[in-house]
């Protein structure tokens, strides 16, 4: 997921003592704050895009909190603005959350009562800018990142490579497990070369009957065999000056195999019933799930046909080898759902960011827009079991997405508590029990980590690396 720094708290109360017993609570939760004497101070510290969070008693000599609320709001509609009240002022401040305020909190009040509204309220904020930046990154994006969404090495070397084939006349064969997207990196190679103008057509090998395969992929004659009447154009002819895909190429009987080997290396086609050879203009990519060449050596496969395919190989990373990809590319599929169905999309917090990153996704892209289509029409109902593919063994599953627990699970702090560890447990496994990675992958400080591994009895935190 982006990333977009450290949280920060704002803090702004003309009570010094108050002010830094507030600080030096909240750091000691890991949490950095800013003190500040005045409301220009504060507001010349925040921007639209600040992962922060504004704390501010309502009625301070020489300034108004509500006052920097509208200011503040007036940079971010979205900031969250806790408000710290006297008794008198309670009915200020519902009003004042009428007008945007996240909360208000009313003297006196505890320290990790604090703690645990800046908490959420920052959970919040950092909801939104991921929001934010997925949608910047999609809206920037050129045709072919919007294609194939992602930013992990594989996905973007992947559009590298078709950038730079794309005018080339080089025939491709793309390899690529079920549900990765081989037609789209097909059709991308057409769109975005020299051919975007002439036909892209598409064969699906494993779907055509084999006893009209022949007559799909070469066309006919009238009269070519029993019930031809009429003349048939062929895919491949159809295809002349474009690009003809075959997806599953594996599934192709063998002895038609050996014709269209003829018309790749030819580049003509003839049809069933006449001896004309027709010269043709075209691309040929193919794509497969499986080993060609093994195929070939086990006879099940023609190996000159392999070798005369394999100019250039195209790999499609699976989404278990670009996990990190999974929250961009399920919120690019959710727009896509929102636009055909017509509905808003919920909001996609932090714990179904981590399940979905948790995933291994066995039907891949196809698996994930199922899924984004369930989230979209509001019929999300947790991720179906066993199916779809099971969280890495190093890795385990928050507990929050598991069944509702018992009412003998503990007390709401117990089991939230429960949660943050099976989180950062499962963080720490994932970077191999390495600090930074963790810290950051989590968007917490190093402090916040080391006190939270310390309160949950995680690990010594000497015994961990940095």
């Amino acid at each position: 997921m982006p990333g977009f720094g450290e949280p920060t708290v704002h803090l702004l109360d003309d009570d010094d003592d108050l002010r830094d017993a507030l600080r030096q609570g909240l750091e000691l939760e890991g949490m950095p704050v800013e003190l500040h004497e005045t409301g220009a101070s504060l507001l010349a510290r925040i921007a639209h895009d600040s992962y922060a969070v504004i704390v501010s008693d309502i009625r301070m000599p020489g300034g108004d909190g509500l006052a920097l609320m509208k200011a503040a709001l007036a940079v971010d509609p979205t900031m969250p603005v806790i408000l710290i009240t006297g008794h008198g002022d309670v009915q200020m401040a519902v009003d004042a959350m009428r007008a945007g305020a996240y909360d208000f909190i009313e003297k006196p009040f505890s320290v990790s009562r604090l703690y645990a509204v800046v908490e959420r309220a920052l959970e919040k904020r950092r909801l939104v800018l991921e929001n934010r930046i997925l949608r910047s990154t999609l809206d920037d994006g050129d045709e072919l990142t919007l294609r194939l969404v992602g930013r992990t090495p594989g996905i973007q070397r992947l559009r590298q490579q078709i950038h730079a084939l794309a005018d080339p006349d080089v025939d491709v064969l793309v390899l690529g497990e079920t549900g990765t997207g081989k037609e789209v990196v097909a059709r991308a190679l057409h769109d975005c070369g020299s051919r975007a103008k002439g036909n892209f057509v598409a064969i699906n090998c494993a779907a055509l009957p084999a006893d009209i395969i022949e007559s799909e992929l070469f066309g006919h004659e009238p009269g070519a065999f029993t019930g031809a009447s009429k003349q048939r154009i062929g895919k491949l002819e159809h295809a002349d000056g474009g690009t003809i895909f075959l997806d599953e190429i594996e599934s192709m009987p063998l002895d038609l195999q050996a014709k269209l080997l003829r018309a790749i290396e030819t580049r003509s086609v003839e049809r069933l019933g006449s001896n004309r050879a027709i010269p043709l203009d075209l691309r040929f990519v193919a794509a497969t799930k499986t080993d060609l060449a093994a195929a070939g050596r086990e006879g099940r496969f023609r190996s000159d046909l392999y070798y005369r395919l394999n100019v250039v190989t195209l790999t499609i990373p699976p989404l278990r080898e670009r996990r990190e990809d999974v929250p961009l590319l399920f919120f690019h599929l959710a727009r896509e759902a929102r636009a055909r169905f017509r509905r808003e999309i919920p909001a996609i917090d932090h714990a179904l960011e981590m399940q979905l990153v948790r995933r291994d996704w066995p039907g891949n892209v196809r698996e994930l827009r199922n899924y984004a289509d369930r989230f979209v029409l509001g019929m999300w109902a947790g991720f179906d079991e066993p199916g779809g593919g099971a969280v890495p063994s190093s890795v385990s599953p928050p507990a929050a997405s598991s069944a509702r627990p018992s009412e003998s699970a503990g007390s709401l702090a117990d089991r939230l508590a429960a949660y943050e560890r099976s989180v950062i447990e499962a963080e720490l496994a994932r970077h191999g029990g390495s600090l930074k990675p963790t810290y950051e992958a989590l968007q917490i400080s190093r402090k916040g980590l080391y006190d939270k591994i310390r309160r949950l009895g995680i690990e010594s935190p000497e015994r961990l690396e940095e």
